[in-house]
């Protein structure tokens, strides 16, 4: 069994954690969202063949030409016309049935191993917002009569996960480009429903759409509680406390006075303390350092990145290779506790978090007392001087 992993997207709503990566090397829980899917995958295919596109390199780098037992093959997909496109990019590679999953989701191998138990099978999930998604229109048995993309009225709530089941026969049906110049795969199931039974598995396990770059905050706190049993291969000193469920990560150490509560990940040769607060939902990559009277809360915290000292940061995405001055504040909600918006794209967001920090690209430094309004962000390479105020994204 095959596998087409689309991942060539640039990720322009998740900026500007995708100004230095592409999407699927977002991380949360110190894992990235294509290994994830990756491991979810095994025993479930013998090849993946990933169509790579922004940034491609990196994800080749990362993953090289073979996952656990699952051999990769890469394909770059040279004009972005759509996931439909993406897809026709594999024909020739494939050999019978296969599977095809966003390489920007985050999914589970419960839900995929159900959907392969068919030959012909969709993923979906009920949501709150379909106008937001594809969704699913079903007839008899739980079989997919047609999609329709982001109804304006209300037709159905069985989101599109972006998980299907065909077989290389679909390629004899020529896609036609769509109103945005795009090919869909969509248009392989509608065309597929109308002579053949294909099968609408709902999500049982869990589903996330990163569709921001918020959302990370979401998954990596889902994952994050989930820890079951605590894992220490670094030092922790006498004097710290640990409430919750702790992965520390070889060659660190924890200094006196450092207090957990909740569910915390560190990765290797990190330094944390001493007389720090890391609260739940934290997740803290290799090589990072929370030092002296720093309180951090559910945040994400990329390899290289520092918070040395006297600083808040709550409800957070922060990149690689961060500094973060002393004294640096994030606010994460507001007074009126209506939901946090944020630009994206031009335009502003409505984020539906009611406590929601920063996002800061990899290489920025922060000047000493800066202050960060809710939902704002700098850019990679950006700094701020000593005392500023965040009030709009830093851009320039």
């Amino acid at each position: 069994m095959q596998a087409v992993i689309l991942a060539a997207g640039e990720g322009t709503r998740t900026y500007p954690l995708t100004l230095t990566r592409p999407k699927p090397l977002l991380t949360f829980a110190n894992k990235t969202i294509i290994e994830h899917n990756l491991e979810q995958l095994q025993g479930l295919i013998t090849e993946a063949i990933i169509i790579i596109g922004y940034k491609g390199e990196m994800i080749k780098e990362k993953i090289g030409n073979s996952f656990g037992d699952i051999k990769i093959t890469y394909i770059e997909q040279r004009e972005q016309l759509g996931p439909g496109h993406a897809l026709m990019q594999a024909r020739d590679l494939i050999t019978g049935r296969f599977m095809v999953i966003n390489g920007d989701d985050v999914y589970s191998k419960e839900d995929l191993k159900r959907c392969l138990s068919h030959h012909y099978a969709v993923l979906g999930q009920k949501v709150k917002d379909p106008e937001n998604f594809g969704v699913f229109i079903l007839k008899e048995e739980n079989k997919v009569k047609k999609i329709i993309e982001k109804p304006k009225e209300f037709v159905s709530d069985l989101a599109n996960t972006g998980v299907y089941v065909f077989d290389k026969k679909i390629f004899d049906f020529e896609l036609e480009k769509t109103e945005r110049n795009e090919y869909e795969i969509t248009d392989y199931v509608t065309e597929l429903a109308k002579n053949n039974e294909v099968y609408c598995e709902t999500v049982k396990d869990y589903w996330f759409s990163v569709q921001f770059s918020w959302d990370l905050l979401d998954v990596n706190k889902f994952f994050v509680d989930r820890i079951k049993k605590t894992i220490k291969k670094g030092k922790i000193e006498r004097g710290c406390r640990i409430h919750g469920k702790l992965i520390l990560g070889k060659g660190s150490v924890m200094l006196s006075g450092t207090y957990i509560e909740g569910n915390v990940i560190i990765g290797e040769n990190c330094k944390i303390g001493p007389n720090c607060y890391i609260r739940g939902s934290t997740s803290i990559g290799d090589n990072c350092r929370i030092g002296q009277a720093v309180e951090v809360k559910n945040i994400i915290l990329m390899n290289g990145s520092k918070i040395p000292h006297l600083s808040y940061i709550g409800d957070s995405v922060i990149g690689e290779k961060v500094n973060i001055g002393a004294g640096t504040i994030t606010g994460n909600l507001r007074h009126d506790n209506a939901d946090i918006k944020s630009m994206v794209r031009g335009e502003l967001v409505d984020s539906r978090r009611r406590k929601f920090g920063t996002i800061i690209g990899d290489n920025v430094h922060t000047g000493v007392d800066t202050q960060i309004y809710p939902g704002r962000k700098i850019w990679p390479g950006k700094s701020t001087v000593p005392g500023e105020v965040v009030k709009k994204d830093i851009m320039d």
